[in-house]
């Protein structure tokens, strides 16, 4: 399916399933080194001679609204999907369970919603599973006030997960699926250890919400996360299907809504935007990070990510970790935004079947005991920008990548007069960056950091193709043409030598190939204030010596406006990727002074972010880009 059409059906699936929801309508029944990729993107063939096996059941049936009670007397509630026969009637015997928790309605979801935040049941029911979709705690029609991912909600997801294990219709074995939110559910869910549960296949997950998505280099997401919190609103007071029998819990469950309106999301948005803790990492997103609760999960993983997603930075991370536990794992990570890979239309691409496929292959060996052919994917396989074509590799960070810096030299100017990229003998130079509030209007950065919906409303748009026009706003720097493919893979840092009056400012980095033609395109970007520059050494990665993944510990004790005339470096982390720079094409940075409408500082720190920036390069000020390279 090409893009565009994908992006139309993506839009008229997210208003045709809000409208279902709010309708009530009914359930639709080397070692370490890469792997030479065998065939462009779009063609790759399945992998190996796995054939999907066919259905069993030639239907399915839902029971609405199972009471699941948890252990301080909350009620959530599940539907349940069984196999069905021909008429209908529920097969009486015990099936393993697969369990999706959701803070989006499950009616929502059920009404066509899947479509676009990933989903579907009858695939995996039809072949002997029973599927369980669960309202996460104060959303849906589950009682509760809904505190996003609160410790308190992620020990309901173990404690779900072992309800479903110990259910007369479940055979004991539990797998779980669902992209974003539901997801991260797997995660905290596995962390909790619950009886039974055999596999999980989490779609776009974070690992870090503070870095991955709340405050990127510090400054607030003020495009996805009042979107987001929007959605689970909105889902979160149509009216449950029980509502019609059960007036009384219909109305607490629509006070619990307006509870958490008033006591979590809306306080929390102010908080952070008036520079109050929510601003700055802490216990609060500690509490709230799957990778905290990661350390000795060796469930059996399969992990689907996008280059362009709002967790491009966190999926490879939960990945590195339980390959670390020696968890059976796996990761594809596609050209994908947020809806893309929520979606999984484009899995395929992969070569190695459809997402449901994936699903049956990956449930069939770890819950069923079928032999599918598992070792024939390996573990990561990454969509490469500028070849069109897959990577395979056993590691994310592969042991066949060194590290290759190359240094901003001279002097560049706003409008397009662009500084050089080196390898060796950087000149000396200031460049003058004067922060511009609408620089990342006309950057692919800006779909990214709406989760996708730009792509899913407009269609084309050439700004989402081509960064030239964004990097008008500020200063770029790059190589001549280079004669040898450069391929780098992983996350990348730049560290930039910079002073400003106003001890403050956001370096907003983005990382780009340059086509004969002049057209840009944006690989990857990174963010990062001036004062919350401080660097933990001990949580950085290292390549070869060199620092490629810097990590800010983002507090407010750590915070330091640079003094009058101070030139200090700043570390800014540039998120991971995979891409070719091929012969004739150059490699730039750009460098500019907002990304909207992607991130904007807490009011406290507005005038000290909007005065100009001095840019410094040369021996005495080693301004450089830092790449693993293959």
């Amino acid at each position: 399916m090409s893009h565009l059409l994908r992006r139309a059906l993506g839009a008229t699936a997210i208003t045709a399933a809000l409208a279902a929801g709010s309708a009530g309508l009914p359930v639709p029944t080397s070692a370490a080194g890469a792997v030479p990729p065998a065939a462009p993107a779009r063609t790759a063939p399945a992998a190996g001679d796995w054939e999907p096996r066919p259905e069993q059941y030639p239907g399915t049936v839902t029971r609405r609204d199972l009471p699941i009670v948890m252990d301080d007397g909350v009620t959530l509630r599940g539907d349940l999907v069984l196999p069905a026969d021909a008429d209908g009637v529920a097969i009486d015997r015990k099936f393993p369970v697969i369990v999706t928790i959701t803070a989006y309605n499950k009616a929502v979801l059920a009404g066509g919603g899947e479509a676009v935040l990933g989903g579907g049941a009858d695939y995996l029911v039809k072949r002997g599973y029973a599927q369980l979709t669960v309202d996460a705690r104060g959303t849906g029609s589950s009682n509760g006030v809904w505190e996003a991912f609160s410790a308190r909600e992620n020990k309901d997801a173990g404690a779900i997960v072992q309800w479903a294990h110990e259910q007369p219709w479940s055979n004991g074995k539990v797998g779980m699926t669902g992209a974003s939110y539901k997801g991260i559910s797997q995660l905290f869910a596995a962390g909790h250890h619950p009886d039974g549960l055999k596999a999980i296949f989490p779609q776009v997950p974070s690992a870090d919400v503070y870095r991955d998505v709340v405050a990127s280099g510090g400054q607030i997401d003020v495009g996805f996360i009042p979107l987001w919190m929007g959605l689970v609103t909105a889902t979160g007071v149509i009216p449950p299907a029980y509502a019609g029998s059960d007036p009384d819990n219909a109305f607490q469950m629509l006070f619990d809504r307006l509870t958490t309106g008033t006591t979590f999301t809306l306080p929390l948005m102010l908080q952070a935007i008036l520079g109050g803790e929510p601003a700055y990492d802490g216990p609060f997103y500690r509490e709230r990070s799957p990778i905290e609760y990661l350390d000795d999960v060796t469930v059996p993983t399969f992990l689907v990510g996008g280059q362009y997603d709002l967790f491009q930075r966190g999926t490879p991370l939960v990945f590195e970790r339980l390959q670390r536990n020696g968890a059976p794992v796996k990761m594809i990570v596609g050209p994908w935004d947020h809806l893309e890979g929520s979606s999984g239309a484009d899995v395929g691409d992969a070569g190695y079947g459809s997402l449901q496929e994936l699903q049956l292959r990956w449930f069939d060996k770890w819950i069923k005991g079928r032999d599918t052919d598992l070792d024939e994917i390996p573990p990561v396989s990454y969509y490469e920008q500028g070849s069109d074509r897959w990577v395979r590799t056993k590691r994310w960070i592969a042991g066949d990548l060194s590290a290759r810096s190359y240094a901003l030299s001279g002097k560049a100017g706003m409008g397009g007069a662009a500084g050089v990229l080196r390898r060796t003998d950087p000149k000396a130079g200031e460049s003058l960056l004067v922060p511009l509030p609408v620089s990342g209007l006309c950057t692919r950065s800006a779909n990214q950091w709406t989760a996708g919906v730009m792509n899913g409303f407009l269609g084309s748009n050439p700004c989402f193709e081509n960064n030239a026009l964004n990097d008008l706003s500020g200063l770029t720097f790059e190589t001549a043409p280079v004669k040898r493919a450069v391929r780098f893979q992983g996350p990348l840092n730049a560290r930039l030598y910079v002073s400003t009056a106003g001890g403050d400012g956001m370096l907003s980095v983005a990382i780009e190939d340059v086509a004969p033609d002049g057209t840009v395109h944006r690989i990857t970007g990174g963010w990062q204030t001036i004062a919350h520059r401080k660097l933990i050494r001990s949580k950085s990665r290292y390549l070869d010596g060199e620092l490629i993944q810097a990590f800010h510990p983002f507090t407010r004790e750590a915070k330091a406006r640079l003094a009058a005339g101070q030139v200090a470096p700043v570390d800014v982390e540039i998120f991971p990727t995979g891409a070719v720079i091929r012969p004739g094409h150059r490699l730039r940075i750009a460098i500019q002074g907002y990304d909207v409408p992607h991130l904007l500082p807490p009011l406290p720190d507005l005038v000290g972010q909007a005065l100009p920036i001095t840019l410094h390069t040369g021996p005495k000020h080693p301004s450089r880009i830092t790449l693993p390279v293959r």
